[in-house]
């Protein structure tokens, strides 16, 4: 139950941020079909900046930034260990819409030691995610504070009015982007939830049928020993005998009882 909840939690950030990122493509549409736009320059944008902008550009982050804005480049996290064949298949048939039945062998074929590795992976991905992207997102919604300010101390420039529109249009363009790489991220390890629910549940009704049987031999076992004790009450002739047999015999009716309709 923790482990669905878990992965509830992964699918809802990650039908958010998609939605998110929808809503800036979908505001970027809006404004492309309202006013003219053109790909942001970025020495335009340096010509144009005062010194704390242009500052700001030479910085690692500020040149992520502007990467990010003029050419949509989200900065590159480096690769993780491939995933285990096992779990690269099994996630694959599990998205694949496979029946439940289909995807027993895929389940059967993953331990907990293993899927604790690949979630671990994938954590670790989304983490370095957030790290390399967070330093940008500061440096553009900086970048377009600074420009904001320019843009209003040019009174009557144009040129400051349609970079300050051309550079909102790339922020929602890397916006949309962002939005869009943390998604996957929250996808995957959602995924590997996924799994370990399946595993679970795998797991779990294996020791249900190991449960059900174990339960039909200890019935056996007390069938045996009420036999022995009609034995002995019938050749000892005794009442408590008897009644001993007659309490095994109630206790396998009840047995059943709970078995077929409890």
């Amino acid at each position: 139950a923790q482990q669905q909840s878990k992965a509830g939690d992964q699918w809802n950030f990650f039908q958010a941020k998609r939605l998110r990122g929808s809503m800036q493509r979908g505001t970027l549409d809006l404004l492309q079909s309202t006013v003219p736009l053109r790909l942001l320059d970025a020495a335009v944008l340096r010509q144009a900046g005062a010194g704390e902008l242009t500052a700001l550009l030479d910085t690692p982050a500020g040149q992520s930034a502007l990467a990010a804005l003029t050419k949509s480049e989200l900065p590159t996290i480096p690769a993780g260990p491939p995933p285990h064949p096992n779990v690269k298949a099994a996630a694959e048939a599990m998205e694949s819409t496979r029946a439940e039945a289909e995807l027993v062998p895929f389940i059967a074929a993953l331990t907990v030691p293993l899927l604790n590795d690949a979630l671990g992976n994938a954590k670790d991905r989304a983490t370095a995610l957030d790290i390399a992207l967070t330093p940008v997102s500061q440096a553009v919604e900086q970048m377009e504070k600074l420009l904001a300010k320019v843009a209003g101390d040019s009174v009557g420039a144009l040129n400051s009015v349609s970079l300050v529109r051309d550079f909102t249009a790339a922020r929602l363009r890397y916006t949309a982007l962002r939005y869009d790489a943390e998604a996957r991220a929250n996808q995957a390890v959602a995924n590997v939830y996924e799994l370990l629910v399946r595993q679970s549940n795998s797991t779990a009704e294996r020791h249900h049928r190991r449960s059900q049987r174990f339960f039909f031999g200890m019935l056996a076992a007390q069938a045996a020993v009420i036999i022995s004790t009609f034995s002995l009450a019938t050749r000892q002739r005794s009442v408590l005998w008897s009644l001993a047999a007659l309490a095994g015999l109630a206790a396998i009716g009840f047995a059943v009882y709970v078995y077929f309709y409890v």
